[in-house]
């Protein structure tokens, strides 16, 4: 999967952050840039882990991979870290010699990090918006976990039945994503009622009754895809439909607004004024409405003082919520508009006209 000339631009870009802030090196221990820098590689053992077990080290000449005798081999033979042009350096596991190691390839000068570490400067806001924009070969890989994530969530949908725990519907998810060794970073599963009364359900034993909804945080080569269906057993209430509708509006009104080069803040607030429209005027106040995404759940998430611009080709998930209802898919930016990375494969088509863009959306499920 890993193309050359995508190593190329971003170690690029990377120098180039390094020349702007004149520093000697750039640490990068996240597991997320690690992703990003090698093209959808992974230093984690484990898959909720925020760092990596094996840190990249760059200087204006050099790269290098450090990490203990435990963890070399995996990173050697299978992501195949060398290949990519990296300086394997090793140290036993009970030596712990990581922090004498980047001291000694940048001869202790001025080291950016992607984290707070011992003898570094913090700067891992500027690396994050290296990540934004994304290039042509990510786009292409992203396209791809879309497709499974929406598969796997709309065909485990599928399968919901009455009595159905949550905890059980989330088994046979990752029963699916982890088909295509798909990680999930967050999954929610909610039974009629905890609907409404928690924006972030995580599953229990509850057993459902009458609807249920379902989503997740799913991750691919590092990159992540975030979606939410839901399902009805018999027809979808008339008042609950509207709702829905209305819900799946103002989402496609800020997917719509997405458009690079404008501020974050003023996508947001133009969802806000939909809410109004709608006539569910205070509704935002009760959930984060989403953000940029990419390598994490969300790079930011946006508020009413972000203040982020739209890139090209940067990938955000909005996720407006009304009490009982949520719309949520992931797209990316461009200046031809919206491109959809989750969307509905097994599920009715709801189609809107919204902004000059045509929207096909995820109906309820109805059973």
């Amino acid at each position: 999967m890993v193309n050359r000339q995508e190593m190329i631009e971003k170690k690029k870009r990377v120098r180039g952050l390094m020349a702007q802030l004149n520093l000697d090196a750039i640490l990068l221990r996240k597991q997320c840039n690690f992703s990003w820098l090698t093209g959808g590689h992974l230093n984690l053992v484990g898959i909720a882990t925020e760092m990596g077990s094996a840190p990249l080290l760059l200087t204006p000449e050099k790269e290098y991979v450090i990490c203990n005798n435990v963890e070399a081999p995996r990173i050697e033979k299978e992501e195949r870290i060398p290949d990519q042009g990296y300086e394997l350096i090793t140290y036993k596991w009970f030596e712990d010699r990581e922090k004498e190691s980047i001291e000694e390839f940048t001869k202790k000068g001025r080291v950016g990090s992607d984290s707070p570490y011992p003898g570094t400067e913090d700067i891992s806001h500027h690396i994050s918006q290296l990540r934004y924009s994304l290039t042509s070969w990510e786009m292409e890989r992203y396209k791809e976990v879309g497709l499974l994530a929406s598969k796997a969530v709309e065909e485990t949908a599928k399968t919901i039945g009455p009595g159905d725990k949550e905890c059980e519907v989330i088994g046979r998810l990752a029963e699916r994503l982890w088909a295509n060794r798909v990680d999930f970073v967050t999954i929610f599963c909610a039974a009629d009622e905890r609907i409404a009364h928690f924006r972030h359900p995580i599953a229990t034993e509850k057993r459902i009754e009458k609807r249920g909804m379902l989503g997740v945080n799913a991750r691919k080569w590092g990159l992540i895809v975030t979606l939410t269906r839901f399902v009805q057993f018999g027809k979808v209430p008339p008042e609950l439909m509207k709702q829905y509708e209305d819900n799946v509006y103002i989402d496609c009104v800020l997917m719509a607004n997405t458009i690079p080069g404008k501020p974050a803040v003023e996508v947001l607030k133009k969802g806000i004024e939909a809410y109004k429209e709608r006539g569910y005027p205070d509704e935002y106040q009760l959930h984060h409405q989403g953000g940029a995404t990419g390598y994490l759940g969300r790079d930011y998430r946006v508020n009413l003082l972000t203040p982020d611009v739209v890139q090209e080709n940067q990938a955000f998930c909005w996720n407006p919520s009304i009490t009982g209802t949520k719309s949520e898919d992931t797209m990316i930016a461009t200046s031809n508009g919206p491109v959809f990375l989750s969307k509905p494969v097994h599920f009715p088509i709801l189609e809107m006209e919204v902004g000059g863009h045509t929207f096909h959306r995820p109906k309820i499920l109805e059973k």
